[in-house]
């Protein structure tokens, strides 16, 4: 099966480059590219991609706001791709707040060519987070920088059960599904059913919404 890729990037080289890149694998085919916000919309509406690669930063309609209405729940029937954030920044607070807007995870732009190339198949195959290690140190950052005020897990998470909540736990501190199962000593189909689970009872859209949960509500803290 094909991935449908649109490239969202003010840049033209950049968005040709990528271009490129990307079309000359087998299984990925670029439909369509925006300079802005507002014509990713458009060009996401009219090709149905499932992947976009959104530059945080942006002329007019900047990626956030863009990630923002694409992935919007609340509008119903509206086509919802997988969202990939493009930033030249290690820690980005856009970023952080696209996360939260339902973005699958971030990409910095000048990651090797085959990490482009393995990310849009990633996020494509509906894992959220391309590098944990680095989403973790995003978050941890922004929680360092602009510390809320701890909430109480039991507010948000009390409809886990404690084998997910460890689960939950080890998703935000970085560890992949390999990782956890290792850790917890379970199969790995075992922990993508507790993945799948803890997403469904908290009604969150993927595994990087997951990570900005388990620090807003208190369950993990930033240098813990």
């Amino acid at each position: 099966m094909t991935i449908r890729v649109i490239i969202v990037d003010d840049q033209a080289m950049v968005r040709a480059g990528f271009a490129a890149l990307l079309n000359a694998q087998s299984d990925i085919d670029v439909v369509g590219d925006a300079a802005d916000g507002a014509q990713a919309l458009e060009v996401s509406g009219r090709t149905h991609p499932d992947v976009v690669l959104m530059d945080v930063r942006m002329p007019g309609m900047d990626g956030l706001e863009a990630a923002r209405r694409l992935l919007d729940p609340a509008v119903p029937g509206t086509h919802r791709p997988k969202v990939l954030m493009l930033t030249t920044f290690d820690v980005d607070d856009y970023v952080y707040e696209a996360l939260r807007a339902g973005a699958s995870g971030f990409l910095l732009k000048d990651a090797p060519p085959a990490d482009l190339i393995a990310a849009v198949r990633v996020v494509a195959a509906g894992e959220a987070l391309l590098a944990p290690s680095v989403t973790r140190r995003l978050i941890e950052d922004f929680a360092r920088t602009r510390p809320a005020r701890r909430r109480d897990p039991k507010l948000r998470l009390g409809g886990l059960t404690p084998r997910e909540t460890e689960v939950l736990e080890l998703i935000a501190r970085g560890l992949s599904n390999q990782e956890i199962a290792g850790r917890l000593v379970l199969a790995e189909q075992t922990v993508k059913t507790h993945i799948g689970r803890i997403l469904a009872k908290l009604d969150l859209r993927d595994r990087a919404q997951a990570v900005v949960l388990a620090y807003e509500s208190g369950l993990v803290t930033a240098g813990e």
